[in-house]
């Protein structure tokens, strides 16, 4: 099935979502009306009953959507000396999207630091700092279990902290030139 964004889409079972920006677990209900409004990162937001809400790719088929796995190869993160190659953690990091401006948490600058270690126990630790676009964000927690989700897949990755921070606070001024440009933020 093809993406249907800003068509009418009947659920086919009852599934979770999240509320945005509240970050309220919520039930949609089997045969209730849906309109995805942003489909990245394998996240779907929907409209329902005017209000905005993320389902997981894990619920893709409550939409009528069979999303593939993507799968990383060790061969693709580790480089010559053992260690986990950091582009790809950055590249895994470009996948996770803001449930309600379509752009990644790196290009929106919300991703502060990102520091890996090897453990003597084997598998590399990855470290993340990242705030949010407004403090009182209730889908902090949702987008950090994401990030976490994401990096924990990478082959090698063996612990993985995502650490929310609102110091230094976001401004548009941490966003990359491009998506300011897209934005008209100049």
């Amino acid at each position: 099935m093809t993406m249907r964004e800003h068509e009418p889409i009947i659920l086919v079972r009852d599934c979770d979502a999240i509320l945005i920006p509240y970050g309220t677990p919520i039930k949609l209900q089997k045969d209730s009306v849906v309109y995805i409004t942003q489909s990245l990162g394998g996240n779907y937001t929907v409209n329902i009953n005017g209000n905005l809400a993320q389902i997981s790719s894990s619920d893709a088929d409550t939409l009528g959507i069979a999303v593939a796995e993507r799968i990383i190869s060790s061969a693709d993160t580790t480089l010559a000396d053992g260690s986990l190659d950091e582009a790809i953690v950055w590249q895994e990091l470009r996948t996770c999207y803001d449930p309600e401006i379509p752009y990644n948490i790196v290009d929106l600058g919300l991703v502060y630091d990102c520091r890996i270690s090897k453990l003597n126990e084997g598998g590399h630790k990855v470290e993340i700092v990242m705030t949010l676009t407004a403090p009182g964000c209730g889908m902090g927690e949702f987008l950090a279990a994401d990030v976490r989700n994401k990096i924990q897949a990478i082959p090698g990755v063996t612990e993985v902290n995502v650490e929310l921070t609102f110091d230094p606070p976001w401004n548009q001024d941490k966003m990359t030139e491009s998506v300011r440009l897209e934005l008209g933020m100049f």
